[in-house]
């Protein structure tokens, strides 16, 4: 695993093996991040269900300027805490959140963020649900952006409260949907 693109491209990211993990693969990610491009420069980003922090280290490395990681899985929150010690950031560009995602969106009041990203372990089936809470969030705003990342046989709507789909495409067994409140 690696980062792609930007600032740190090419740089090698720590990661683990586990039957709730499926790492984001560097072709999923250009297309994500070829999508974001125009969004990413001085964006607000959280990373929910964050796992060793790929995604959200990508958008730091293409020019957002700060990221909230969500995790609750200990091992995955080592090796976040890792990966961004490797890269040197600046704690001012980054927080990690060591707490459930659904607890995390509930209780969330602060600003919305401009990019949002979601990857809930494949295994749980959840993806439908953390639309919801998403929807039930106060995270996004006219203009935010989300992606999620879910198992190809897990259903999601065409869109979440606010949020209307904008485009989806499939990799294998996942698929990215992107989802936007219209401004």
């Amino acid at each position: 695993m690696r980062i792609i693109a930007g600032r740190y491209g090419g740089r090698r990211l720590s990661s683990f093996e586990a039957k709730h993990l499926r790492p984001t693969t560097d072709r999923t990610k250009e297309s994500l991040f070829g999508r974001l491009t125009p969004h990413l420069e001085g964006a607000r980003v959280l990373d929910l269900f964050s796992g060793t922090g790929s995604l959200g280290l990508e958008a730091l490395s293409r020019g957002a300027a700060y990221v909230d990681f969500v995790e609750q899985h200990r091992k995955s929150l080592n090796i976040l805490r890792k990966n961004i010690r490797a890269l040197d950031l600046p704690g001012s560009v980054y927080q990690v959140h060591s707490q459930d995602v659904f607890k995390f969106l509930k209780n969330y009041k602060g600003e919305p963020y401009q990019i949002i990203f979601a990857d809930p372990p494949f295994t749980e089936k959840i993806a439908d649900a953390v639309g919801q809470a998403v929807a039930n969030s106060v995270v996004g705003g006219p203009g935010s952006l989300w992606v999620m990342e879910s198992g190809g046989s897990e259903p999601l709507a065409e869109g979440y409260g606010s949020w209307e789909s904008l485009y989806r495409k499939s990799f294998g067994d996942k698929v990215l949907s992107f989802f936007i409140i219209p401004e």
